[in-house]
């Protein structure tokens, strides 16, 4: 089949008198964001290429499909696909979710608390068929606390701009006007009259909050705060203890805090403490008392209490400690749970409130799991709890757990319809060195016959950015993989906060490349301890992670077999410099600011994915991508596979995927999502001869 050809049409950049070569710039479309809102506006030029390119790599997975079918049928085999919740008691009901095998989207169902006659308040697949839509996206569904309305928002682009609607639970009839072009959030006063919503501007960024008056079809919502400063993003939520609303804005380095009473009849936002470029804090209220974590002359984080924010006199409630990230707090009336993350750990610790002795939950006897908690009510005057864990081997375990008695009963695991044994599998958690000594966790999960002499294809993920860690869960889908022997393992590489926020500063900005070298001596590490060799690697990264990809492969292409990118981030200097973008201008504490930033530029010119493509042979490559996706557009990684087309000096694998009606989530809906998992792992047993 003919190889996609891109029209070159040269252009010479120049920034910080620096020029560079640009030669398929053109297909950026200077009206992107009508774009991300009517697919109908692509270039039609553009639109020819990327559905050659689908039909290229279409041809190229052919010989898959066969596998593409029996992954999806034993990716959902594993999947309970008519499952429920567990209830959550509200006032007067009990609420709770369940999936159906027939269905794509969750149904929402109620009783009243000690009645038998279940009610269904939402269904998602009737509400796609009724909007006649290909891309169905929930982003937020929200009972009002009279239980009379429901709030929900959808995205049927999969661009992030969220529709608001509110109807009668009973009569299912809309009783307030639709409030377009949202981040989605919803919530509803207590007195039931209004609801908050922040709304996105011209650049798809959330600076504004308004409140909505129920049952208003015509006038104009009422503006109640307005961030300035386009690089701040802000949202609006209710207080644990339904006291307040709290108005936080913020970029991913620096924060600032509104509240005002859930009585004023006019809100008048008051300032909790002014922003202070840095540092970051989120103040919670409950029983007279106010919790502020933040890690002002705590790197990573503490929490201080005090009695009032007019005159604040803040104390020490949970001191920092080094290289451990202090997480937030769930307020109960007699007990306050925290969590603390360490080497790539979490934990979660206990207070009682009248005695003041704390203690950690342990879950399990294993050493490597992801502890969670939920409230089983909405009355906080209780001693009970959700709690529950996951690890790679293991699928998730809740227990309905008394604080008090220390009881535990197992109200819910995770079923493997299909069949598991969590003792076929072996979960390693070691340490490497990285290029500058430091040391970087990695978990490793395989099947126990999988033989560590070298011979075994190993698929390597990372991500290493904004400061999210990788928590070493359980994911029934990698068992695709890992069944047919080919190891997984998760890099905790920095950029993260595995190891507090140290970790993350030591990869962004003009550390940024210490994430790469993170990854790359990972891949080094695992060939060097036999789990794999150089050459039957196989890297994976979506977004951030897809930065990650582009810039290791340019870097290290020896190491590996193949590369899978999803939406990836691979232009980043081009995006960087555009600052109309939607996330560019919030996103310079992570990345920096070229333009206006010499050292900035020249550092993110010499990573960049797209910018240092060299000629030389590369590994088979995988990219996916989106056509509405706002975060990182469809440009970036359609321009960074032309021009790997031309660079490239091997016969391997270089297949562009452009899903044509989503978002940067890719495909909705249960079946879309395991279709685009199967696609990635049929390219990993394809390139793996597995086949």
């Amino acid at each position: 089949m003919k190889v996609p050809y891109l029209k070159k049409k040269p252009e010479i950049k120049s920034c910080h008198n620096i020029d560079w070569e640009d030669n398929y710039s053109w297909i950026h479309q200077s009206n992107i964001l009508e774009v991300l809102r009517d697919k109908t506006k692509l270039d039609p030029e553009v639109k020819k290429y990327l559905e050659e390119e689908n039909s290229y790599a279409e041809h190229h997975l052919k010989n898959t499909k066969n596998l593409q079918k029996k992954l999806f049928d034993e990716i959902k085999g594993r999947i309970k696909l008519d499952d429920e919740s567990l209830p959550f008691k509200d006032h007067t009901y009990e609420y709770w979710t369940k999936t159906t095998s027939i269905g794509n989207y969750s149904i929402k169902l109620r009783k009243k608390i000690n009645t038998d006659e279940i009610e269904e308040i939402w269904n998602g697949d009737e509400e796609k068929d009724k909007l006649k839509t290909e891309y169905f996206g929930v982003g937020d569904l929200e009972v009002s606390n009279n239980d009379k309305y429901l709030g929900y928002s959808l995205d049927t682009k999969g661009s992030e701009y969220y529709t608001i609607f509110i109807r009668d639970i009973i009569t299912k009839k809309i009783i307030s006007k639709e409030i377009p072009e949202t981040s989605g959030s919803i919530t509803f006063s207590l007195d039931d009259k209004y609801i908050f919503y922040s709304k996105l501007d011209e650049n798809h960024r959330a600076r504004k909050i308004y409140r909505h008056e129920i049952g208003n079809f015509n006038d104009e919502d009422e503006l109640i705060f307005e961030e300035k400063s386009e690089a701040f993003t802000v949202g609006i939520g209710l207080s644990s203890d339904e006291k307040y609303y709290f108005i936080i804005t913020s970029d991913h380095n620096t924060s600032e805090q509104y509240y005002f009473g859930v009585n004023e009849k006019k809100p008048f936002p008051k300032l909790i403490m002014k922003r202070d470029k840095g540092i970051l804090y989120s103040v919670s209220s409950w029983n007279d008392k106010f919790y502020n974590h933040t890690n002002k002359d705590a790197e990573d984080f503490k929490i201080d209490i005090c009695d009032n924010l007019e005159n604040q006199n803040w104390k020490a409630f949970v001191p920092p400690k080094d290289e451990v990230l202090i997480g937030g707090c769930t307020f109960l009336n007699n007990w306050i749970i925290r969590s603390e993350t360490s080497n790539a750990l979490d934990k979660l610790f206990v207070k009682n409130v009248s005695t003041g002795t704390e203690e950690e939950l342990i879950f399990s006897d294993e050493n490597i799991y992801v502890p969670g908690i939920s409230l089983t009510q909405k009355d906080r005057n209780t001693d009970d709890v959700y709690l529950g864990y996951s690890s790679p081997k293991t699928p998730s375990r809740v227990y309905a757990y008394n604080l008090t008695n220390k009881s535990k009963k197992l109200v819910k695991e995770q079923e493997i319809p299909s069949g598991h044994n969590p003792d076929n599998y072996i979960v390693e958690r070691v340490e490497y060195k990285s290029h500058d000594g430091r040391l970087i966790p990695l978990t490793i999960t395989r099947h126990k016959k999988t033989k560590i002499d070298g011979s075994a294809n190993l698929l390597l993920y990372g991500y290493g950015s904004y400061g999210n860690s990788m928590s070493p869960s359980f994911s029934s889908t990698k068992l695709s993989l890992i069944d047919r022997d080919i190891i997984w393992a998760t890099a905790h590489i920095r950029g993260g906060m595995e190891k507090g926020m140290k970790w993350w500063k030591e990869g962004k900005l003009t550390n940024k490349k210490n994430t790469f070298e993170d990854y790359i001596h990972a891949a080094k590490y695992l060939i060097d301890n036999k789990y794999s060799s150089k050459g039957k690697i196989i890297g994976m990264g979506g977004s951030a992670g897809g930065l990650l990809m582009g810039a290791v492969v340019n870097q290290a292409p020896e190491l590996f077999l193949g590369i899978i990118m999803a939406v990836p981030f691979v232009d980043s200097l081009t995006t960087n410099l555009d600052h109309s973008l939607p996330l560019t201008v919030g996103e310079f504490d992570e990345f920096g600011n070229a333009k206006e930033n010499k050292e900035h530029f020249d550092y993110i010119y010499s990573y960049a994915p797209y910018n240092n493509i060299k000629k030389m042979d590369y590994p088979h490559i995988l990219i996916t991508t989106s056509l509405s996706d706002n975060r990182v557009l469809f440009d970036e990684p359609a321009k960074f596979t032309a021009k790997l087309r031309d660079y490239k000096t091997d016969n391997n694998l270089l297949l562009l995927k452009t899903e044509m009606n989503a978002g940067h989530g890719g495909k909705s809906g249960r079946d879309g999502a395991i279709e685009e998992i199967a696609i990635d792992y049929a390219f990993a047993l394809k390139i793996s001869k597995k086949i």
